[in-house]
């Protein structure tokens, strides 16, 4: 986990969340419930995206309706990201599971490596992967998370992660090298 949760990971940009911010927004200050949205919101999107694709907006959504029902249950105000980061994997896995979404898309042909189309062409492979290995894949690949702390936040033993995640990449190669031919 993150030293300091109340700072976003860089690739996102520092956000910095005021205990005091926090402690009022737990109270039912709007204005500082307002603040808080506004700093997590833009994490919140960024994990809900590799995991819910198509239905992120939901997954977003859905995630900040559980954090303002519980913000009340957040004893720390330091660990407000590593908390949101949390129920936002599991609200984003929610959704997806319950989407259409579970169902592989028709494949289409890849364009070549240098192509600017080649970001719509990884989300049309991570699309035809279920949610639980794109959660897999979005808390070791883009948060850096080890198997433990993965495996916590998804409510499975580290070995279910470890075996997740092996059948993830191998799923995406796959997918990848078929569609793009031997990239």
């Amino acid at each position: 986990m993150l030293d300091d949760q109340r700072a976003e990971p860089a690739a996102a940009g520092p956000v910095r969340v005021p205990d005091a911010t926090i402690r009022s927004a737990q109270r039912g200050d709007l204005i500082a419930l307002h603040d808080l949205l506004e700093a997590i919101t833009p994490y919140v999107r960024r994990l809900c995206w590799p995991i819910a694709l198509q239905d992120a907006p939901d997954a977003t959504q859905e995630t900040l309706i559980v954090v303002l029902r519980k913000l009340g249950t957040l004893r720390e105000p330091a660990a407000l990201f590593g908390w949101v980061r949390v129920i936002a994997v599991r609200e984003a896995v929610r959704v997806a599971r319950q989407s259409s979404r579970t169902t592989p898309a028709e494949l289409i042909e890849l364009p070549a490596p240098d192509d600017p189309a080649l970001t719509a062409d990884i989300s049309d492979v991570l699309d035809r992967l279920s949610p639980e290995h794109r959660a897999v894949l979005t808390l070791r690949d883009l948060e850096g998370l080890d198997e433990q702390a993965a495996g916590e936040m998804l409510g499975v033993p580290a070995g279910t992660v470890r075996s997740r995640l092996f059948r993830a990449r191998e799923s995406f190669r796959r997918a990848w090298r078929t569609e793009g031919g031997d990239r």
